[in-house]
């Protein structure tokens, strides 16, 4: 420096700067470092930014005011710099030589000026509205001229007049330039041309806010006091930035995705072909025996190392590494800053302890102490954010990648992974990675960290450190070990959850059937006993999590006694004073945060790679091979060819179908027919290339509509359902729905074609929604029309006008290709030609003449089948049953192998079902839904007058609010109620006692270091030791007890809360299932008493310890200096004012963010389980269009969440920062009354206090957030309950009812309040054995009548009575357990046969057996190797439907009661069982009343009587004979029938 200022000049005086009251630095110091340092920076920094914005390029800023005035500025400046260097050129002529610093200084600052010139004009072309560089550079230039300026007035003051007065006059002028610099570049600059800011109705104003503002969060403020002012609703949410949204995002990671794929192809060609590029010639083989063995091939080819798998990790790291390596080099900064405190702190009480020492080194350090903070503050939300956004970015690409590989995989690729699955890969999986980024930089960070503090506790204390450090290395297998019992705890925990959730499902689903045969109590006790062993692991969980609290908070104490006791006793001369302790504290605390957070990180990173796997195994998956239909083949005449075409489901099957030939002419239609399970709609799949094909080709020509034999119904409107992303065309659409018998259906819905229909078709009846299914096909004009048995569901009327008006020769068809799959032998003599199948190959093909003649199988077929038969098949209104194909044909024959012999495909697709409906809102597998279905479409007619009048579209279901607004004070009241009053306040008081023990333990350690001051050392040490352990001891022991007793009051309300939800849902009438969705209730069961449960007791537990350690931190600050108190008040003001700011923003974000969150995954079951319709009416893209609108709609209120984390971060940080600032202040002030313990005591606290305020406001957050649970279960626990199911005083005597008599007076009743009556005042009266058969058209109200039986609908109107006795004064159990139902549709429960004949365990085994045989089943289960243990699947979904039925038939055989209903099964059951059913009934029902729901006429013929019912009411009642006769409503039906001529 010598050279450059010269000897006049000195570089460094002490005595002027550091030790006297007002300092001054010297002129060479401020010429030289002083002015280089913004240079310095600008000049380092530009070469990367520019670098950035050449990869950036956001279009270009029209030249504003602003700019100009900037640019302007920024030339003045460079000129006033060079005045001064032409000032130093002319001084040198004249003689008077300055030092070369004179000349160096000005050149280099003004070339920096002339570079931030050029930066101002190149930002502006490159569309940067706000420039951080910039900001930064003019802020430390000002930073930098402040000393000068001081310096030149204070030079001025003391001198009579100003010796260089050039210098002075251009230095002002300079610092007024920059000064007004830096104000003008807080400005934003207008968004670039044509930047997307216009088009967007409410763009999100990050993209437009300046560098201050992004910094601190300011811009999201707006939001803040809009949802402050009233709860945000969707349309408030902003725009999802373009760089985050799905079309951005998606492609990027695919695209590395594909990369990875490629290479590992490549890799895997050039092996094989290394591999098999030659065979030896078989003379000259080296295996002695000439040719080689296949065996050995095998072991040749298996020594070839395994494929590489392509990495998924590896592109995710290519597509969003780089991003998130900014918010990691944001974090090492954060890192080094962490340290500056402590040794700040050091400085503050060595400067508290020399008396003389001037005034302003405290306040430079307190000032320091802020500016630090406040600047690790805004550079670690800075990191939080990029960490977030990139694992925003990896949830949204990553659930996109999995929608559209999900679309184009091989069914035998979906067989691996079943719906639930993949959802999980989307949820659970895809989360996870999100959770990961957050924390992935401590990986690196925490162990920086450590070193870091350990370093500087080594200089602090030397080597007793190490005491400290051993202990804390001895806690961590202590906390591996809790952790790794507490993992094991929840995966038993989840086991009971899922099983009594499963449970829960099927109680819910078949909640009709368990009412019907009054069996709840059973199924009550079986889930609390799941219950009881859930909250037992809770317990246990409880146990640990209180032990690890405890390690948790008495670490850092046992750390710092350790080292203290150890320092103090290893040496004599070693004295603790207040630096060493404090500074050391604070070390501590710092060391504290990575200690916990590597094995969570590791842990959580071991589960990342766990779902990398999955992820990575899924979209590794076969795909289907788009070549494998011939779509382009035009040279024939025939539109659809196979030529021996050999098709497998998966690749390691047999096929399921062989030498397939078929030709289709042009405009013909096609039958194909054989049993079940012949291969009829795999061939239809085939023709779709869903199957794989091994060989053969198969071309089509022109597109292609397809009818699955499960219709697929989208959750949309009826309308949307058929145009199916067709444009709308009325007339067409009109002639749709008249040709598929529409059109009345309509006139029933409450909203015509704009109706909502329900998940899956919920609210349609099976024939409904096949029509729907036909209909989409028909609007959709096609060329090809492979219909898979859309005849099945609907009524044969129905049936016939669809054939006749469709795809029979006459039909809207005609002139279309139509391949038809069909079990109805009526419309057979119209189709052009037929196929019979056998057995997946093709037996028999001509017309139908043809084959009679040659009367082979399709003969026999037709012999099999009597006409009348046939006809009732067609009547059979009720959907099929799941891909039935795959049962043998005749499913009661073979019963033996019945269960080994059912294809694995069939269970993988119910699997798959299953998982489905387990997601998506409404858990209904396909057979239980047309429970609620025919409720739904009864419920329909009868509100079709009332609704006709209200033009507006009812929803079926009403949409789940989400609450809104404050959380009532009342919520919080129910949950203590539950908890326990008294506990709750011994709680409170018990956490009041440990943060007493906590600052005692401190103060003491303040005392003890202020024994230094006063040389008594070492009389006391084991004293002061001894005490302070003391306290820290009783800390830990409080901690525990306080966190244990709070853990055992949340299990006891848990469990209080989950009995009265359960016990009220088992009393709910059947109306509220009907009309809420039962993933709704699921919800409340699996969703909410989780975060009861689990959520719930660790926010209280964190937000108490919080509340209670920013409390003490309070205490001790204004007890060591008062005057803090002053502050106190407008610190708790603003705190207080953005904790309300926040919680309210952030609480309905969370709610918009869950409510927005399942439509991804309805969306995406949905998608599955259509996949074959959507691939084949090409409408793939569409659908991943929706889903990433969806994803979209999710991460749009997700996002402002994260930013309002940080927003409320940096705002209560600067609150913390405050605190310290002031604690330091007030010590400085009062250092002559205060000793240095004192202030290392306060000053330490308040660096910890900004950890627990920031918490302290996140915890308040979540558990107004996780509260609602109580208050959404509550809800569901208070719904009105049906009447009681015991009525003690009108018991009915145990033998009734004895005869069986039952009377109907005057009896109306409508299903719910507000509706139409479904019966209208019925006055009948049956006498005891009498066999009552009950027909008349859907809606007409024959179910409705059974219900009536059990009360499962109560009277509108009159009385039932049966033998005298009025049901409805009777309680529900004795009057249900007294009658007998076959219901339609047969559920099962999953547990063992024997529990779903006999839940009670009433009947002997001899009993149980003797029913099942009359029932036809004790074959089967005697040839099961468990027999009545045999477990039943969910559903029953490993027995036949026919089977399922007889099992219905053995429940009611063992009850036995003198009255029993059938409600016969509509479904396409085999004939076999049914015949079966019929004849026990005769014959062991004889002389029971029974009532039949008969929907084919021959059952009832030779009844009693029948009753007719028509829109209500009694129609015609009358024997068979005379209703014939009578030639009305019967004779009808009959003649439909061909049962009357």
């Amino acid at each position: 420096m010598e050279r450059l200022c010269g000897p006049k000049l000195p570089f460094w005086v002490a005595n002027q700067t550091l030790h006297t009251d007002s300092p001054d630095l010297p002129e060479c110091f401020q010429l030289s470092v002083l002015s280089w340092l913004p240079c310095v920076y600008l000049w380092l920094a530009c070469p990367l930014y520019l670098f950035y914005l050449q990869r950036n390029n956001k279009g270009y800023i029209m030249m504003s005011v602003l700019n100009r005035v900037k640019t302007v500025f920024g030339l003045v400046l460079w000129i006033v710099c060079w005045t001064d260097l032409f000032g130093t050129f002319h001084e040198l002529q004249q003689g008077d030589s300055k030092p070369p610093i004179y000349f160096v200084t000005p050149l280099v600052v003004g070339m920096t000026m002339l570079l931030a010139l050029f930066l101002i004009q190149f930002e502006r072309l490159r569309g940067v509205q706000s420039s951080g560089i910039l900001f930064i550079f003019w802020f430390l230039s000002v930073l930098c001229a402040i000393v000068p300026f001081r310096s030149k007035i204070l030079q001025a003051k003391y001198q009579s007049e100003i010796s260089d007065k050039l210098r002075f006059t251009t230095f002002y002028f300079y610092f007024s330039l920059i000064v007004a610099e830096l104000i003008l570049s807080c400005f934003n600059e207008k968004p670039p041309l044509f930047s997307n800011i216009d088009t967007d109705p409410n763009p999100c104003p990050q993209s437009t806010a300046g560098f201050l503002s992004t910094m601190t969060f300011w811009w999201f403020t707006s939001m803040a006091i809009k949802g402050y002012k009233n709860p945000l609703e969707a349309k408030d949410l902003w725009s999802l930035n373009k760089r985050d949204s799905s079309e951005v995002v998606v492609p990027k990671l695919l695209r590395e995705w594909e990369v990875e794929q490629a290479k590992v192809h490549s890799a895997v060609d050039q092996s094989t072909q290394a591999h098999f590029s030659k065979p030896p010639p078989a003379g000259e083989s080296n295996h002695v025996g000439g040719e080689s063995s296949p065996e050995e091939v095998e072991v040749l080819l298996s020594k070839q190392k395994d494929p590489k798998k392509p990495s998924f990790l590896r592109s995710l790291i290519k597509a969003f590494g780089p991003y998130f390596l900014i918010g990691s080099a944001f974090k090492l900064l954060q890192d080094l800053i962490t340290f500056v405190n402590p040794q700040l702190l050091k400085l503050l009480i060595s400067f508290t302890k020399q008396k003389g020492a001037p005034a302003w080194w405290g306040y430079a350090l307190a000032f320091l102490m802020f500016f630090a903070a406040f600047l690790q503050t805004l550079i670690l939300h800075q990191h939080f954010q990029y960490c977030f956004v990139t694992g925003m970015r990896l949830r949204t690409s990553i659930i996109g990648a999995i929608y559209r590989k999900s679309l184009i995989i091989t069914n035998a690729a979906k067989r691996t992974s079943t719906v639930g699955e993949i959802v999980n890969l989307m949820s659970v999986d895809a989360q996870r990675f999100m959770d990961l980024t957050t924390f992935l930089n401590m990986l690196w960070s925490a162990p920086l960290q450590i070193i870091l503090a350990l370093y500087f506790l080594w200089q602090n204390l030397g080597p007793s450190v190490l005491a400290g450090v051993a202990v804390m290395i001895l806690l961590i297998p202590l906390n591996a070990a809790i952790a790794v019992r507490t993992r094991a705890y929840q995966v038993e925990q989840m086991q009971y959850k899922d099983a009594r959730i499963k449970l829960m499902n099927e109680i819910l689903n078949g909640i009709k059937v368990l009412k019907l045969y009054a069996w709840e109590n059973s199924f009550k006790e079986k889930v609390l006993e799941i219950r009881q062993k859930e909250l037992n692991v809770l317990r246990k969980t409880a146990y640990l999590g209180a032990l690890s609290t405890m390690a948790w908070t008495s670490a850092p104490f046992l750390v710092a006694l350790t080292t203290f006791a150890v320092y103090v006793t290893v040496d004599k001369n070693n004295i603790l004073d207040a630096e060493k302790a404090f500074v050391s504290l604070s070390l501590f605390n710092i060391l504290r945060f990575p200690l916990n957070m590597l094995p969570q990180v590791i842990s959580s990173i071991i589960q990342a790679s766990v779902s990398l796997k999955r992820i990575q195994d899924f979209l590794s998956h076969d795909e289907l091979d788009p070549e494998s239909v011939d779509r382009t083949h035009t040279a024939t005449d025939s539109s659809v060819t196979v030529v021996n075409g050999k098709f497998t489901w998966a690749k390691q099957d047999p096929p399921a179908l062989h030498n397939i030939n078929l030709m289709v002419p042009q405009g013909s239609l096609l039958a194909v027919v054989g049993h079940v399970g012949c291969g009829k709609s795999s061939l239809v799949s085939a023709l779709l290339g869903e199957m794989e094909k091994m060989e053969g080709d198969i071309s089509i020509q022109g597109s292609v509509a397809y009818v699955p034999q499960q219709a697929w119904i989208q959750n949309a409107t009826l309308r949307d359902n058929i145009l199916f992303g067709k444009a709308y065309n009325e007339h067409k659409y009109r002639c749709c729905l008249d040709a598929c018998a529409l059109t009345q259906d309509l006139e029933v819905l409450p909203g015509g074609d704009l109706t909502e229909i329900g998940e899956k078709g919920i609210n349609l009846s099976g024939g409904q929604r096949q029509r729907v299914s036909l209909a989409r096909a028909l609007y959709n004009e096609a060329d090809v029309y492979l219909l898979d048995d859309p005849l099945s569901a609907v009524d044969a009327h129905v049936a016939k006008h669809i054939f006749d008006q469709v795809i029979g020769p006459e039909g809207a068809l005609q002139g279309k290709t139509r391949i038809l799959v069909t079990h109805g032998i009526s419309f057979l003599p119209q189709v052009d030609n037929i196929v019979v199948m056998v057995e997946g190959r093709v037996s028999e093909m001509g017309s139908y003449q043809e084959l009679l003649k040659q009367n082979g199988a399709f003969a026999e077929f037709l012999r099999n089948y009597s006409l009348e038969d046939i006809i009732e098949e067609d009547e059979a209104t009720e959907a099929l049953i799941d891909e039935e194909e795959n049962f043998p044909d005749d499913a009661l024959s073979n019963h033996t192998d019945m269960v080994d012999n059912e294809p694995v495909v069939n269970e993988a697709k119910r699997q798959f079902i299953r998982q489905i409906s387990i997601i998506s809102g409404d858990l209904e597998n396909p057979k239980s839904r047309s429970v609620r279905k025919r409720l739904c479409s009864e419920r329909k007619h009868a509100e079709s007058d009332s609704e006709k009048k209200l033009p507006k579209v009812e929803k079926l279901i009403q949409a789940e609010t989400a609450e809104t607004g404050r959380v009532k004070s009342k919520v919080f009241w129910e949950y203590a109620k539950a908890v326990g009053p008294l506990l709750s306040l011994f709680i409170c008081f018990l956490y009041g006692c440990q943060s007493a023990a906590s600052i005692g333990a401190n103060v003491w350690l303040s005392q003890w270091t202020n024994d230094a001051a006063q040389n008594m050392t070492q009389e006391n040490v084991s004293m002061r030791v001894g005490v302070y352990a003391a306290l820290g001891m009783a800390q830990g022991l409080l901690v525990m007890v306080s966190s244990f007793t709070l853990a055992m009051g949340n299990i006891g309300a848990a469990r209080k809360l989950h009995y009265a939800l359960l016990d009220n849902k088992f009393h709910t009438p059947q109306s509220f299932f009907d009309t809420t969705p039962i993933g709704r209730v699921i919800n409340r069961f699996s969703k909410d008493i989780y975060v009861i449960d689990e959520a719930l007791p660790s926010t209280v537990l964190m937000f108490l310890g919080t509340f209670f350690s920013s409390l003490s931190t309070m205490i001790v600050i204004v007890a060591s200096t008062p005057i803090f108190a002053v502050v106190i008040a407008p610190l708790a003001f603003i705190y207080i004012f953005v904790q309300r700011f926040y919680v309210a923003t952030s609480r309905q974000l969370k709610r918009l963010e869950s409510v927005s969150r399942s439509p991804i995954y309805s969306h995406f079951s949905e998608t599955v389980t259509g996949a074959s319709v959507i691939r084949a009416y090409c409408r793939h893209d569409a659908f991943v269009l929706m889903s990433d609108m969806k994803v979209d709609d999710n991460q749009k209120s997700y996002y402002p969440g994260i930013v309002s984390n940080r927003w409320l971060g940096v705002r209560i940080e600067f609150i913390g920062n405050c605190i310290v600032l002031f604690a330091a202040l007030f010590a400085v002030i009062g250092k002559d009354k205060l000793n240095p313990g004192l202030v290392g005591l306060s000053v330490s606290y308040a660096l910890l206090v900004t950890m627990s305020l920031n918490w302290m406001v996140r915890m308040t957050s979540d558990l107004e957030s996780n509260i609602v649970a109580v208050e959404r279960v509550k809800e569901y626990s208070e719904t009105k309950t049906e009447a009681p199911w015991e009525v003690e005083d009108k018991k009915p005597s145990p033998d009734w009812p004895s005869q069986g008599n039952v009377e109907f007076s005057d009896y109306s009743v409508r299903y719910r309040e507000g509706l139409e009556l479904v019966l209208k005042n019925l006055t009948l009266s049956v006498k005891g054995g009498e066999k009552i058969g009950i027909v008349g058209r859907t809606g007409a109200g024959k179910s409705s009548m059974t219900l009536c039986l059990f009360r499962l609908l109560e009277a509108a109107g009159g009385e039932i009575t049966i033998d005298g006795v009025k049901i409805s004064e009777i309680g529900l159990h004795d009057l249900r357990s007294k009658l007998t139902i076959i219901p339609q549709e047969p559920v099962l429960f999953s547990g063992s046969l024997r529990m779903n004949l006999d839940p009670f365990e009433r009947y002997s085994d001899v009993e149980v057996w003797k029913a099942l045989e009359l029932s036809h089943l004790n074959k089967f289960v005697s040839n099961q190797p468990a027999k009545l243990e045999l477990e039943c699947s969910e559903g029953g979904e490993n027995l036949s439907v026919g089977q399922r039925q007889l099992v219905c038939l053995a429940r009611a055989l063992l009850r036995k009661t003198r009255i029993l209903i059938l409600d016969e099964a509509t479904a396409a059951i085999d004939l076999e069982t049914d015949d079966l059913i019929q004849s026990t009934i005769r014959t062991q029902f004889e002389d029971c009343t029974v009532f039949t729901i008969a929907h084919r006429l021959n059952t009832i013929m030779d009844y009693t009587r029948v009753l007719v019912l028509d829109k209500g009411q009694i129609a015609e009642f009358d024997t068979p004979t005379n209703l014939l006769f009578q030639r009305g409503i019967f004779y009808g039906m009959a003649k439909d029938a061909g049962l009357a001529q």
